[in-house]
C-alpha cells in the first residue's frame, strides 16, 4: 500500500502548511463518497479532496474539476452548515494511523463559537470521514454509517461518541533504535520486510520491501542502518514523491525507492503527484459501477452480431453451392428412370461435362425419385434467393458491431455525464427502453459539453467523448476551416483545433489527445487523420458519430497521459461559446 501511516504523515504536513488558517467558503459531494472543500488561504484559492472510496482512498489538494449533482446529499448539506465559514485551526495526523484530523472554528447558526473536527480514516473498504463536535466528541454525521451489527468494536452513527479504530501495537519508528529492531525481528525466519511491517508503526509492504533491498545482504548490520536511513529521511521532510512502475504496474510514494526498478517520474508536491496518479482511475470506477448494465448490453450486442455474421457467412457458403444443386436436379430429372425409392445414393452420367465423368449424388431413402430431384431445384433456388439478402444482412451486422465497439471505447475514456449521454443515444436509436427519471428534466435543446483543451501555443483543442459530443462538436460547433482529427481506422474521438492554421506542434498535440481517447490508447504509433472541417461529411442515415472525410494527411503518435493531463490543466475553467464567427 503506498497510503501508508508514514505518507499521511507527510501529507498531512502538506496541508497544514497551504491550509492552517485558511478559510472554508464552499464544500460540495460531487460523488457518493468524496468531498470537495474549497478553501481561501494565503491569499490563494485551494481545492481539499477528501475521499473514502474503497479501493482509491486519499486525502490531498487537486487541480481536477468535478460535476456537482444538481442537489447536494445530505451529508453534504450537514458540512455545509457546521463547517463553511470556519476558519481551519490544524491539520495533523493521529499518531501515525492513516488518519488525518481537520479542525476548524467557527461561529454556528446562533452565532456562538463552536469547534468542528473532520476526521479522515483511510483504509481501504473500511475508509470513512466522520464530522465531530470537538468538545463533546459526539458525531454530528459520517460519510458511511457503521452500526453495531458490522462493526462490534464501534459504532460511527449520529449521536455516538466518536471512539477511533483499534490501536496496533506497534514501535513508532521515530522514536525507536538500532535495538529496538534487533530485538524485535527474527533474522532466522526470513521474511524480513513482513516483520518490519508487524513491528513498525505507519510502514507499509512498499518501504518494508525499500529497506531491505537497500541493505543487500539484509542481516543485523545492514538492515538496521538501511530502514533508520529511510526514517530520517521522512523525519527530515527529504521528500522526492515520485510515481513509479514496474511490470505495468504503478506506485506512489514520498521518496524515490530504488527496488522498483522501471520508469520513474518525479513531481513537485504529494497532491500534484496524486493527480496523475489518479488521473481517470476513480473515475472509470465510477463509470463502471453507473455504466455497468450498458457494457454488458452493448457486449452481448457485439457477441449477438458477432455469432450472426457466423451464420450468415456459413449460409454465403452454402449459397455458392447454388449451380451444384441446379445440376443435381436436372440430372436427377433425366434419369428418373434408374431410380427406386429406397435409394440413398445414384450414379449418373454428367452430360454436362465434356469427358463425360459419372456424378454421384446423394438421396433421400424416404423420397420418391421426383421428390428428390425437386428437393435439389428447392434448395437450389433458396440458395439463389440468399445471396443478396445474406450480403445485405451481413453489412448490416458488421454496422451495427462496429457501431457497438465504437460505443464499448467510449465506455472506456467517458465521464459520469458521458454515460447518461450514451445512454440517450442508446434509448433514442431504439436499443433500450426510456428510464422514468424523477426530478428534474434536462432541457430539450441543451447542448453537449465538450472536454476541452490548451495546447502550448495557446489554441483551444474541443474532444467528443460520446457520439452525441461527436455530432455536435463536428457538425454544429466547428467553424469550416478548423481543424478536425481523428484516428484512423481506430474507433475514437473527434478533435477540433481552434485554429484554421495551427503549428505542427500543436497538431501533434492534439493528435496525442485523439489517440488517447480512441481503442488504440495502450498502443505506439497510432495513425491519427487530420483535415479541415469542411471536408467531413456525416452520410444520411448514418449511426451516430459516424463521419466520411477525404483531403486528409496521417501523423504518427504513441499516446502520453502526461502530456494530456498537462494539456488539460492548462485550461482556467470558462463558459462554453459556439458563436460563429461571420
Amino acid at each position: 500500500m503506498s497510503f501508508d501511516g508514514l505518507f499521511t504523515k507527510a501529507m498531512a504536513e502538506e496541508l497544514s502548511a497551504n491550509l492552517k488558517g485558511g478559510r472554508i467558503n464552499k464544500i460540495h459531494q460531487p460523488y457518493k463518497n468524496e468531498i470537495i472543500i474549497l478553501i481561501r488561504a494565503a491569499g490563494k484559492n485551494h481545492k481539499l479532496l477528501l475521499s473514502a472510496h474503497p479501493s482509491y482512498a486519499r486525502v490531498q489538494l487537486t487541480q481536477e474539476s468535478y460535476e456537482n449533482p444538481q442537489t447536494p446529499p445530505m451529508f453534504c448539506m450537514l458540512m455545509r452548515k457546521h463547517l463553511e465559514g470556519y476558519v481551519i485551526e490544524d491539520i495533523y495526523q493521529s499518531a501515525l494511523d492513516r488518519i488525518i484530523v481537520l479542525e476548524a472554528k467557527g461561529r454556528n447558526e446562533l452565532g456562538d463559537i463552536s469547534s468542528r473536527q473532520l476526521i479522515i480514516e483511510i483504509m481501504g473498504r473500511h475508509s470513512n470521514i466522520v464530522l465531530i463536535d470537538k468538545e463533546t466528541k459526539m458525531i454530528l454525521d459520517s460519510i458511511k454509517h457503521v452500526s453495531l451489527a458490522v462493526n462490534s468494536y464501534r459504532t460511527v452513527l449520529p449521536g455516538q461518541t466518536y471512539i477511533a479504530p483499534p490501536a496496533q501495537e506497534k514501535m513508532n519508528p521515530f522514536e525507536s533504535g538500532k535495538d529496538d529492531l534487533l530485538g524485535r525481528i527474527d533474522f532466522n525466519t526470513g521474511k524480513l520486510d513482513k516483520q518490519l511491517v508487524s513491528n513498525f508503526a505507519g510502514v507499509s509492504p512498499l518501504l518494508a520491501k525499500e529497506a531491505v533491498h537497500r541493505a543487500g545482504l539484509a542481516n543485523r548490520n545492514t538492515l538496521p542502518d538501511a530502514f533508520f536511513d529511510l526514517i530520517s529521511d521522512i523525519a527530515s521532510r527529504k521528500y522526492q514523491p515520485s510515481i513509479m512502475e514496474q511490470n505495468g504496474k504503478e506506485s506512489f510514494y514520498m521518496l524515490e525507492l530504488q527496488h522498483l526498478s522501471g520508469n520513474k517520474r518525479l513531481f513537485s508536491s504529494l497532491s500534484v503527484m496524486l493527480d496523475r496518479f489518479y488521473f481517470g482511475k476513480a473515475e472509470r470506477d465510477r463509470v463502471r459501477q453507473q455504466g455497468n448494465d450498458l457494457e454488458r448490453f452493448i457486449s452481448n450486442e457485439i457477441e449477438k452480431n458477432t455469432n450472426k455474421i457466423r451464420k450468415l457467412k456459413r449460409t454465403l457458403q452454402e449459397s455458392e453451392k447454388a449451380d451444384q444443386y441446379q445440376l443435381f436436379g436436372e440430372l436427377l430429372t433425366a434419369n428418373l428412370y434408374q431410380m427406386q425409392r429406397g435409394m440413398k445414393e445414384i450414379g449418373v452420367l454428367n452430360y454436362y461435362d465434356e469427358e463425360g465423368g459419372t456424378v454421384i449424388i446423394p438421396l433421400d431413402p424416404q423420397k420418391t425419385p421426383s421428390e428428390n430431384a425437386q428437393k435439389y431445384f428447392t434448395r437450389y433456388q433458396k440458395a439463389k434467393n440468399a445471396v443478396g439478402i445474406v450480403l445485405e444482412q451481413i453489412e448490416k451486422a458488421e454496422t451495427e458491431t462496429a457501431y457497438f465497439e465504437m460505443l464499448l471505447q467510449q465506455l472506456l475514456s467517458a465521464s459520469p455525464r458521458d454515460i447518461d449521454e450514451i445512454r440517450e443515444e442508446l434509448q433514442e436509436e431504439g436499443y433500450i427502453r426510456q428510464r422514468q427519471k424523477k426530478g428534474m428534466k434536462k432541457p430539450a435543446n441543451a447542448k453537449p459539453l465538450l472536454e476541452t483543451y490548451l495546447s502550448s501555443e495557446g489554441d483551444t483543442i474541443f474532444v467528443g467523448k460520446n457520439n452525441k459530443q461527436n455530432d455536435y462538436l463536428t457538425n454544429k460547433f466547428a467553424r469550416r476551416d478548423e481543424i478536425w482529427l481523428h484516428t484512423k481506422d481506430i474507433p475514437g474521438s473527434h478533435v477540433v483545433i481552434r485554429n484554421e492554421n495551427p503549428s505542427k506542434k500543436t497538431i501533434m498535440e492534439a493528435a496525442n489527445i485523439a489517440a488517447f481517447y480512441s481503442k488504440a490508447k495502450e498502443s505506439s504509433s497510432v495513425p491519427v487523420d487530420f483535415t479541415k472541417v469542411r471536408h467531413v461529411k456525416k452520410p444520411n442515415g448514418s449511426k451516430p458519430g459516424f463521419v466520411i472525410y477525404d483531403n486528409q494527411q496521417t501523423v504518427y503518435v504513441t499516446p502520453d497521459p502526461d502530456l494530456v493531463l498537462a494539456l488539460k490543466e492548462r485550461i482556467v475553467p470558462k463558459q462554453q461559446s459556439d458563436k460563429k464567427i461571420k
